[in-house]
């Protein structure tokens, strides 16, 4: 039997080890975990109970403001106080291996799914409202319980996510543990931690809890909600949503990162700088033997003076579609081989960096074209202050999570609940950006004024001197539902990326067919002219991220040339001299994009890109130069 288990514990650890060393669970527990989690064992039970508290503990002080703060609350919490008690006659001893349990989770879901589960799933709004304390006698689901508890839901959230499979199935996921786990309250000297587990065997996740100390009959179960944060500002900032506080002392001001930042971000990348190398040059009727893995350029390029090979040493250019990272060997080696990439072109392409870089042209407050982006990681008590500002002004407060590194709009989302985006931080790495709530409107027959974006595709020849092309078509998405500045997670009323979406409706306008339409919505504002102010914003961002040498800006490698996509929207702004106008906002900048509408529309798309690129040539070619 002893052989048994050691094999099963061993078959455990090989799966399990490196979670539970990530989440610092001492070794000594982990044979009864696995144990446990064999059996499916929850005996919590014998150990601990929740006892009801109807007041406030008298030696905690809480100030008038802090009092004010909670009268604000949805749910102030005037409902009963919960905490958990060691029951067991014996008490705990840390040292014991069995001293370690399974919590439950009431609820997991995505966040883009919330209110249709609580809408839909039978008794699952009636628990989640007993548990946090609002009062739900119903038995149909109304929306304002239902508004109430996605309110709240930020105290109680806890996350994880896959480190494997697709990027859909790498977005966090959010669970709300059982009642008992749920009822553990903070302090700042925590008696037990807790942490996620996914159990691979089921495919189930389960919180494991521990104790940190020896405890007595009686004492209090407490965890730290913001285990392993030290930074006393930090902490303040992170428990905010059980600790209301203001943070208006802190400058909301977001100067540019320092240099170390972006030494950093280089190293983290794996990225080699190449060495310097003069520019080639080519016989002007050399035929380029090209070298992709990408099958929209081996369908659609068809130019004579390029030929495909299968042989990556004796390519001419390297067009791949996984990011470079060796440009130094490549640039001993072989500096005439032209590749579709620059060193650390992550500046543009990873929307914190981005953020950064664009603080050279507009300052700590980044330029009018970029929504005011604060990075979670690093400008959290920044960000904080800002939106209390703006709270206490009356000014608008909707805004925008994003991860820093996933495309499609996946897991993005939209809110102006402080505690949501501070919550949202725990999840993966991303930024917030001020959401655009006077966006110009598109007018669809058959729905009304819709939200739209744009996407441009340009065309990097060289970072230094800048050369920066424009494909001379742009692509157009809708948005499916009119717009209002509500239904905050309706994704056809707030998101235009619909191709990926089943079952959704994806209207198609071509931009010789949307110019027209646009222009006499909007008679006063030609496209030309707001085509002009778009040309301008891209130029300011390539102009700012060339402007200081790698990895502090692009590297201006001579072999480097590059096609992104930027996706941008126009919001109603005045000008300095008080005219209404049409003010581009850079949404995100895209590596290799996905081009297949534009080969499907415009068979010569990549000839023309081609072209540009790699022959400097553009006559016949459907490009605009912009610098």
């Amino acid at each position: 039997m002893a052989g048994e288990g050691e094999e099963a514990l061993a078959a455990f650890v090989a799966l399990h080890g490196a979670a539970l060393r990530a989440s610092r669970v001492p070794t000594r527990y982990w044979e009864s975990l696995s144990r446990k989690l064999r059996g499916e064992v929850f005996d919590a039970g014998d150990y601990f109970g929740i006892m009801q508290v109807e007041e406030v503990d008298e030696e905690e002080e809480v100030d008038e403001e802090m009092e004010e703060q909670f009268k604000k609350k949805p749910n102030p919490g005037n409902g009963p106080c919960f905490k958990v008690i060691v029951t067991n006659e014996n008490g705990l001893q840390a040292s014991n291996p069995d001293s370690v349990f399974l919590i439950d989770h009431a609820w997991t879901y995505h966040v883009e799914h919330a209110r249709q589960q609580l809408r839909h799933v039978p008794g699952l709004l009636h628990r989640m409202a007993n548990l946090m304390g609002i009062h739900f006698h119903g038995e149909v689901p109304d929306e304002g319980t239902i508004e109430q508890v996605l309110q709240e839901m930020w105290k109680y959230n806890q996350t994880y996510q896959l480190s494997q499979g697709t990027a859909e199935e790498k977005v966090p996921v959010w669970y709300i543990m059982d009642e008992f786990g749920s009822r553990i309250q903070h302090s700042d000297q925590p008696s037990f931690a807790a942490a996620p587990l996914f159990y691979m065997p089921e495919q189930i996740a389960y919180t494991v809890l521990w104790p940190l100390r020896d405890l007595e009959t009686g004492d209090e179960v407490t965890r730290d909600y913001a285990y392993g944060e030290t930074d006393r500002l930090i902490r303040k900032c992170v428990l905010l949503p059980w600790v209301p506080t203001e943070v208006l002392d802190v400058s909301c001001v977001t100067p540019e990162p320092p240099d170390e930042h972006y030494q950093a971000i280089l190293s983290e990348n794996k990225e080699k700088l190449p060495v310097a190398i003069n520019p080639p040059v080519y016989a002007k009727d050399k035929v380029f033997k090209v070298f992709t893995d990408i099958q929209q350029v081996l369908n659609n390029l068809t130019h004579p003076r390029f030929v495909f090979t299968d042989n990556e040493g004796e390519a001419d250019i390297l067009y791949n579609f996984s990011h470079f990272k060796d440009y130094r060997k490549l640039s001993e080696e072989r500096p005439e081989v032209m590749v579709n990439q620059f060193p650390c072109e992550n500046l543009l392409t990873v929307k914190d960096c981005l953020a950064s870089i664009a603080r050279r042209a507009g300052g700590p407050d980044g330029p009018r074209w970029l929504p005011r982006t604060f990075n979670l990681q690093t400008e959290l008590p920044q960000f904080i202050s800002y939106f209390q500002q703006r709270d206490r002004r009356g000014e608008d407060n909707h805004w925008i999570c994003k991860p820093w590194n996933l495309a499609r709009s996946l897991d993005t989302h939209i809110t102006n609940n402080l505690n949501n985006i501070i919550r949202h931080r725990e999840s993966s790495p991303k930024v917030v950006c001020k959401y655009i709530e006077e966006p110009v409107l598109f007018e669809r027959e058959d729905v009304g004024l819709v939200k739209f974006d744009v996407r441009y595709v340009v065309l990097l020849r060289s970072a230094r001197p800048l050369r920066l092309y424009s494909y001379d078509v742009f692509w157009l998405r809708f948005s499916n539902r009119a717009f209002s500045l509500d239904d905050l997670d309706d994704y056809e009323k707030h998101f235009t990326v619909m191709n990926y979406a089943p079952g959704v409706t994806l209207k198609q306008v071509h931009c010789e067919d949307f110019i027209p339409l646009f222009e006499k919505q909007y008679p006063e504002y030609p496209w030309t002219m707001v085509q002009a102010s778009i040309f301008k914003a891209f130029a300011e961002l390539f102009q700012v991220a060339s402007s200081k040498p790698a990895p502090l800006g692009i590297c201006d490698y001579p072999s480097s040339r590059a096609i992104y996509a930027i996706d941008l929207m126009l919001k109603w702004d005045t000008s300095r001299d008080g005219k209404r106008i049409m003010q581009p906002q850079i949404l995100e900048v895209n590596f290799n994009p996905d081009c297949d509408r534009a080969c499907q529309y415009h068979p010569t798309f990549f000839n023309d890109v081609f072209s540009t690129l790699f022959l400097d040539e553009t006559d016949n070619c459907h490009v605009t130069r912009i610098v």
